[in-house]
């Protein structure tokens, strides 16, 4: 009898296969936050293992800021179009307007704490009782810290100090009311491992993640694209660039690294080579402070 035996992707995927039935049996009303962005990206395609040929057990649901790369936006509706999934899609530029928020000011005005807003009046507006994230513990300090199943209190924050213990896969999502659950299925992954299995899976990626001319400016380090929610200085000079991106966010706080990477293969020999990692490397918003991601999710960011 031969002996069958699976390989780290294989027994990455059966967790988060897993998980992803733990929630279905578990929530009256998941939902799957889904940005366009290769994170999400893969949890879809876990979700279709995990379900088809049924219907996915809950929508795909997107905190819109207003700030996105529209190659993003594109290929999240036509994906959600393909699969004949439901795609619920919430601005945050609605809410500035409905709760008279402040907009942030400044050469890159983000609004990526104002998507907490939107993002926790989505879930009362659809009752939601768990949200699954395509977050990952190598990406930054605070998400190292978190729990698969993450609780959430009633007003959506989130308590590092207050875990529940998750021995032998075994994953407690009983909540009171008013309470819900951030649930990371790919969380003990790492960058190399999701493009690795990318590259198994042949699943296709929106444009940007690989290399392609952009217009941008070198700020302290970081090549930043050239657009219209970006404030130019008079000292910036716009560089015509080979870049790609390692991480999609806001097209105010999101980098892109120089590369001329233009194929899966390419893009595995970078990330083995790298000793940073892709939100160290390109995300403006966490060099606020050394505390800046803990401290946004405390206040309920995703």
């Amino acid at each position: 009898m031969s002996k069958y035996s699976l390989d780290y992707l294989d027994h990455l995927e059966s967790e988060a296969i897993h998980i992803f039935r733990e929630v279905a049996g578990q929530f009256e009303r998941p939902a799957l936050l889904f940005s366009g962005g290769k994170d999400s990206i893969t949890l879809v395609q876990l979700a279709l293992k995990a379900f088809r040929p049924g219907k996915f057990p809950f929508p795909l649901v997107h905190i819109d800021t207003g700030h996105n790369f529209p190659e993003a936006l594109q290929y999240r509706d036509e994906l959600a179009k393909r699969l004949g999934e439901k795609l619920i899609v919430r601005n945050v530029g609605d809410t500035i307007k409905t709760k008279n928020l402040t907009e942030p000011k400044g050469k890159f005005a983000s609004r990526n704490a104002l998507q907490t807003f939107t993002l926790l009046d989505t879930i009362e507006e659809f009752k939601f009782d768990a949200c699954i994230g395509g977050a990952r513990r190598d990406e930054e300090k605070a998400r190292a810290k978190e729990r698969i199943f993450s609780v959430r209190d009633e007003f959506g924050q989130w308590d590092p100090k207050l875990q529940r213990p998750e021995l032998w896969n075994t994953y407690n999502g009983k909540i009171s009311k008013g309470e819900n659950v951030r649930v990371f299925p790919i969380s003990n992954w790492t960058e190399l491992d999701v493009w690795n299995y990318i590259r198994r899976e042949k699943i296709e990626l929106p444009s940007i993640y690989f290399s392609h001319e952009r217009d941008v400016i070198d700020h302290e380090g970081q090549l930043v694209a050239v657009s219209e929610f970006i404030k130019l200085d008079e000292t910036d000079k716009v560089l015509r660039k080979n870049v790609r991106y390692r991480t999609v966010g806001d097209m105010t706080c999101t980098a892109a690294v120089e590369s001329r990477a233009d194929n899966i293969d390419d893009i595995i020999s970078e990330i083995t080579a790298t000793k940073t990692s892709e939100r160290g490397e390109t995300r403006i918003d966490d060099k606020v402070s050394e505390a800046a991601m803990e401290d946004r999710k405390k206040n309920g960011y995703f």
